[in-house]
């Protein structure tokens, strides 16, 4: 089984840079894609980033050209680099991978931008 820990929210100026990671330990060698999705209103989960085991990423629209996600294979973590914060990023950020073992989710990290 996989679990994920998360570190690296807080609060933040409009403007302003977080960096989220999120460490893999367990099953760590099943995994395929690793990647971050935000609470949305209504209880929805928006898909931020995700990255493939060879590197391949997506974007959300909204946070292309602001957001970048890296992974360390080695290390079984992955990075979400977030400048230019906005109010509007304001939620809980979430990290999951995809394994053999199905989806697994992170605790879940506050990200809080003040403007």
């Amino acid at each position: 089984q996989v679990q994920l820990v998360e570190s690296g929210g807080g609060l933040v100026q409009a403007g302003g840079s977080l960096r989220l990671s999120c460490a893999a330990s367990g099953s760590s060698f099943s995994i395929t894609v690793m990647g971050w999705y935000r609470q949305a209103p209504r209880n929805q989960r928006q898909l931020v980033a995700r990255v493939s085991r060879s590197g391949i990423t997506n974007y959300a629209d909204s946070v292309k050209g602001r957001f970048t996600i890296s992974r360390d294979v080695a290390k079984n973590t992955v990075y979400l680099q977030m400048n230019s914060l906005k109010p509007d990023d304001t939620t809980v950020y979430y990290c999951y991978v995809d394994s053999s073992s199905g989806r697994i989710w992170g605790q879940g990290t506050q990200v809080t931008v003040s403007s």
